[in-house]
């Protein structure tokens, strides 16, 4: 069975941990456990990603939106869009001069991942970690 939550929210700084909360709760009640990898990895990614859309996304007057799904495997799909023309804007050396772990914790975390043009305008960021 498939579980799916998405959400939007702001684009302010104080999004990101609302952000992990809301998807760590979700996964729990899913059955996704401290002990069970995917949880922290998922909502890691969930942390970097809303970092990105709104240092990146454009999404100064629109909220991005978030979403989690938990695959019949365990495995969780992660979805980050926002509204910026930059399609791979995630790719930059730009989102590593924040933190300095963006994309090597994507790369290192997730077993794929990848950046979808949304028709119109905006991206969706996406990544897949494995259950």
């Amino acid at each position: 069975m498939l579980r799916r939550d998405a959400f939007r929210l702001p684009p302010h700084p104080a999004s990101v941990p609302l952000a992990r909360t809301r998807v760590h709760d979700h996964l729990s009640a899913w059955g996704h456990t401290a002990d069970h990898g995917t949880l922290d990895e998922t909502v890691l990614i969930v942390s970097e990603l809303a970092t990105n859309a709104i240092v990146h996304g454009l999404v100064v007057e629109r909220e991005f939106e978030v979403a989690v799904t938990v695959l019949a495997d365990g495995s969780c799909f992660i979805e980050v869009s926002d509204e910026s023309p930059a399609e791979l804007q995630v790719r930059t050396a730009d989102w590593e001069d924040e933190t300095g772990r963006g994309l090597r914790l994507l790369d290192t975390i997730a077993e794929t991942w990848g950046v979808w043009r949304r028709s119109g305008h905006g991206k969706t960021v996406w990544a897949l970690v494995k259950g």
